[in-house]
């Protein structure tokens, strides 16, 4: 047996759970979005019914009012991106517990509105916070994780998400909104008091100059195994970052950098304009109109349980059947799918009143375009970003982070525009459109990459790499990026 940290982190199992333990405790963040995310959907509905004399939701929204307060959440996280990336400088578990806070405030906004801007407010901050959770939580998971386990534990952040939007569905059926954002505030507010059972990321520490927190840091995350090797290993690939050159703006924008900057922007495009992005914050209020002896509510929430399953597949099947096959199935199944939620609607009258019995195709084509998204282009656009941008230039793929929030903006605020204009047969034949111009996209540009390491991906960057492995024995690197 090597006597390596490796060869005895692999033989003291029981170690992992203090990974296991920081990482659920981290993935409350992305439980508080996944929750906002849901939110809009079911809450839409209760504000619009108009307030009884002793009610307490004293006043009622209109649906232009309730695309604001759909989208706005997303505008925040718009400008929330940007300073949460930056904010990073002081540490991750920090900036956590600095937002967790304001977080589970914003959600109080609602609880108590007299008018609808407070709710737009609420909202807008949900964003921000919901903005820097997203992209801080990651981080943390990747820098405390052990090599063995790291892909399984960041996988948790978005599976947590997607269990925060279903339980939002779940108790929308049961709750109005007030109540909804009271639930909503519980998960942040945990997390701030949760954070003060875990440290902070030992490569942080490092980096900062605190060798004696980061072996304590390490310590506790290798379940108190000698961890003086692995410590030496990370300072090394500190003091080597700390002796580059910093890169400057107008040397990323290499030639060779642009293709991959098109290829994950357009992605996100074409991912937040199929449809299934405006479906999720609006899938009450649609399916109200495509349906007329299905419960909307309850629909919903089968509609987004299978979009989780269907995460979890395409988990598996990305490294077997491939990213570009994935890609191209999603696409042609979902213009398909939104063709035929649009015909149908078309056919029996936008409000579904002659549809009466044949629920069942509605219902089928809107689980076929959500599965259809959640195995290939939700989970394979932001896995583009890791592997097409160089290590070292992988801090482009915050624009195409940041065309995202903007493009899931603008298809959750126009939603409403285009169900006006085109009417809701309409909007699904657009978004049909969108899918079928996608396809043709990923056909014309977007490369495989199963298989490819990403050393062999990236052989147009012939600078040495100054890190040292951790973990060469087996073939496994750890470049820490604090």
């Amino acid at each position: 047996m090597a006597s390596s940290t490796l060869s005895l982190i692999y033989s003291n199992r029981p170690q992992q759970l203090t990974q296991v333990v920081a990482t659920m405790i981290v993935a409350l963040g992305p439980l508080a979005t996944g929750l906002g995310k849901g939110y809009s959907s079911p809450a839409l509905a209760s504000m619009q019914v108009t307030p009884t004399v002793n009610s307490t939701l004293n006043f009622s929204i209109t649906t232009e009012q309730g695309s604001w307060i759909a989208s706005l959440s997303l505008l925040g996280a718009f400008f929330g991106g940007i300073p949460g990336g930056l904010a990073m400088r002081f540490g991750r578990k920090s900036i956590l517990a600095i937002v967790a806070l304001p977080f589970a405030l914003s959600w109080f906004l609602t609880v108590f509105a007299t008018s609808v801007y407070m709710v737009y407010a609420s909202s807008f901050m949900c964003g921000i916070c919901s903005a820097i959770v997203s992209l801080v939580t990651p981080v943390y998971i990747s820098e405390i994780a052990h090599p063995e386990i790291r892909g399984c534990l960041c996988s948790v952040a978005k599976l947590t998400a997607n269990i925060g939007m279903l339980l939002s569905f779940l108790l929308g059926v049961y709750l109005d909104w007030r109540q909804l954002a009271m639930v909503a505030s519980i998960a942040p507010a945990l997390l701030f008091l949760a954070l003060m059972l875990i440290p902070e990321t030992p490569s942080y520490l490092l980096y900062q100059g605190r060798d004696d927190d980061a072996a304590t840091s390490l310590s506790w995350l290798r379940g108190g195994l000698d961890v003086s090797q692995e410590l030496d290993t990370m300072r090394a690939n500190i003091d080597a970052m700390r002796e580059e050159d910093e890169v400057t703006c107008y040397r990323e924008w290499r030639r060779d950098l642009i293709k991959p900057v098109l290829i994950t922007c357009g992605l996100m495009i074409f991912q937040k304009f199929s449809g299934a992005n405006a479906f999720n914050f609006y899938a009450v209020p649609i399916l109200k109109e495509a349906f007329v002896g299905i419960n909307p509510y309850s629909a919903a929430v089968v509609v987004i349980l299978l979009q989780i399953l269907a995460g979890m597949v395409s988990s598996v099947l990305i490294d077997t059947v491939g990213r570009l096959p994935l890609l191209i199935v999603s696409n042609i199944l979902m213009s398909t799918a939104l063709a035929g939620f649009g015909t149908f609607l078309y056919v029996t009258g936008d409000e579904g009143m002659n549809g009466a019995g044949l629920d069942w195709i509605p219902l089928t084509c809107a689980l076929i375009f959500q599965v259809a998204f959640a195995l290939g282009i939700s989970p394979i656009a932001w896995i583009y970003i890791g592997e097409l941008f160089p290590l070292k230039h992988r801090g482009l793929g915050a624009i195409a982070n940041s065309v995202s929030y903007a493009c899931s903006f603008a298809s959750v605020k126009t939603f409403v525009d285009f169900q006006i204009l085109l009417g809701l047969h309409g909007a699904f034949w657009l978004y049909a459109g969108i899918s079928v111009i996608g396809l043709i996209f990923t056909v014309a540009l977007v490369p495989e990459t199963k298989g490819r390491g990403l050393q062999e991906m990236q052989e147009k960057y012939p600078a040495p790499e100054k890190y040292t492995p951790i973990y060469d024995d087996l073939r496994r690197q750890n470049k820490l990026i604090p």
